[in-house]
């Protein structure tokens, strides 16, 4: 620690620094002002407490070196007036101190003393406890920089993705529908294997890239507070089935089974529509993906406390004991059983959306049985 301590006052450039020096009698703020100058500080000084306010608000300086004993207003005074002041609080302040009284010291430091130095003064003592401070205040200049920079290059990546998500869509949407279209009104037979197969490779990958794309405008919106939550009464019953409706077609080309196994009584949640349809079809979507061919896939809604359970079981790969854990959250690149690239930020957001709505998340997994993915929805009170 100590090293660090010296590696960073050695990279400290001196003359940035401001000192303000408050003591009454003259002879030691000319002594203080003589040390201090050939260390190479900026010094600017005052002679009571009234004056030390007005010049720390002049001069913004970035240590006090503070007299407790003064005629006007005492040191301790003239800190707990600064310290409840907004531009004057963060200032590190060094009292300057004949006392030796364990109260005094307790005293000093509850009306915000970052340290003390003791009358008469040893000068190797006044430039450590100066230069500890300093490195204090560089330090976390430093940080509040780089909570800067990284603040403004996250609002540009956030940016970007918006962008590259909101522009890149629209077309893929388009692409996506006349790939369903060709698709469906073909066969092997009128235009040969190879050429279909080409077709139904690139119809199951622009779904892959609509849902990424529509997954990342969504992510990058709701990461920038610029998606709200809008809830509603819904019932599970008359939404849910037509989520797994759109998965038919995309099912049928792995022979795909999907089974919906409806609540017998109405389940009414109260929940924004959009974003519960989102996380129902990202489970849907790396179902079938983590299928294989001619399986099945169940769909399950039921009440759970006070709670909604809505759960897609798949008999798919499963997922490894020791990555269940991390799963929403990771991000990580997975493969489907049909060589479908998954991009993690799918179950980020789910979880996110379920989160936003009072709800949460799950998994249940058997690697090489299959696993079953959750979403609980507050029901309606």
């Amino acid at each position: 620690m100590d090293a660090d301590n010296n590696s960073l006052e050695s990279q400290i450039n001196r003359s940035d620094y401001k000192i303000l020096i408050v003591d009454d009698v003259v002879s030691n703020v000319l002594l203080l002002k003589i040390l201090l100058t050939n260390e190479k500080f900026q010094v600017c000084t005052a002679n009571c407490g009234n004056m030390c306010i007005e010049q720390a608000r002049a001069e913004k300086p970035d240590l006090i070196l503070l007299d407790v004993m003064m005629p006007d207003i005492s040191g301790f005074d003239t800190a707990v007036i600064m310290k409840k002041d907004p531009e004057l609080k963060e200032i590190p302040i060094i009292f300057l101190t004949a006392l030796n009284n364990p109260s005094d010291l307790v005293k000093g430091f509850q009306v915000g003393a970052n340290d003390f130095l003791t009358k008469p003064f040893n000068k190797e003592e006044l430039v450590v406890r100066v230069m500890h401070q300093i490195a204090l205040v560089a330090a976390k200049r430093t940080i509040e920089k780089q909570n800067k920079e990284l603040i403004a290059t996250i609002g540009n990546r956030d940016k970007m993705y918006s962008v590259i998500a909101h522009d890149l869509r629209s077309p893929m949407a388009s692409i996506r529908m006349v790939l369903n279209l060709v698709v469906s009104s073909c066969s092997p037979e009128t235009i040969g294997p190879e050429l279909f197969e080409l077709l139904d490779k690139a119809n199951r990958e622009s779904e892959d890239v609509h849902d990424l794309l529509d997954n990342l405008l969504k992510w990058t919106k709701s990461q920038t507070g610029r998606l709200n939550v809008v809830t509603q009464d819904l019932d599970l019953n008359d939404i849910i089935p037509g989520v797994v409706d759109i998965f038919e077609m995309i099912a049928a080309t792995k022979n795909i089974k999907l089974e919906m196994h409806a609540s017998e009584t109405p389940l009414i949640v109260r929940a924004d529509n959009d974003m519960l349809k989102t996380v129902v079809r990202n489970f849907m979507s790396n179902a079938i993906k983590f299928s294989p061919e001619n399986s099945s896939i169940d769909i399950f809604m039921k009440p759970e406390g006070d709670f909604a359970k809505i759960s897609v079981r798949d008999h798919g790969v499963g997922i490894a004991s020791d990555r269940i854990g991390s799963i929403f959250h990771k991000g990580e690149t997975t493969w489907g059983t049909g060589g479908e690239e998954g991009s993690g930020l799918g179950l980020q957001l789910c979880q996110d959306f379920a989160i936003k709505n009072g709800g949460d998340v799950m998994v249940e997994s058997v690697e090489g049985e299959g696993s079953t993915f959750s979403v609980l929805v507050p029901l309606k009170k």
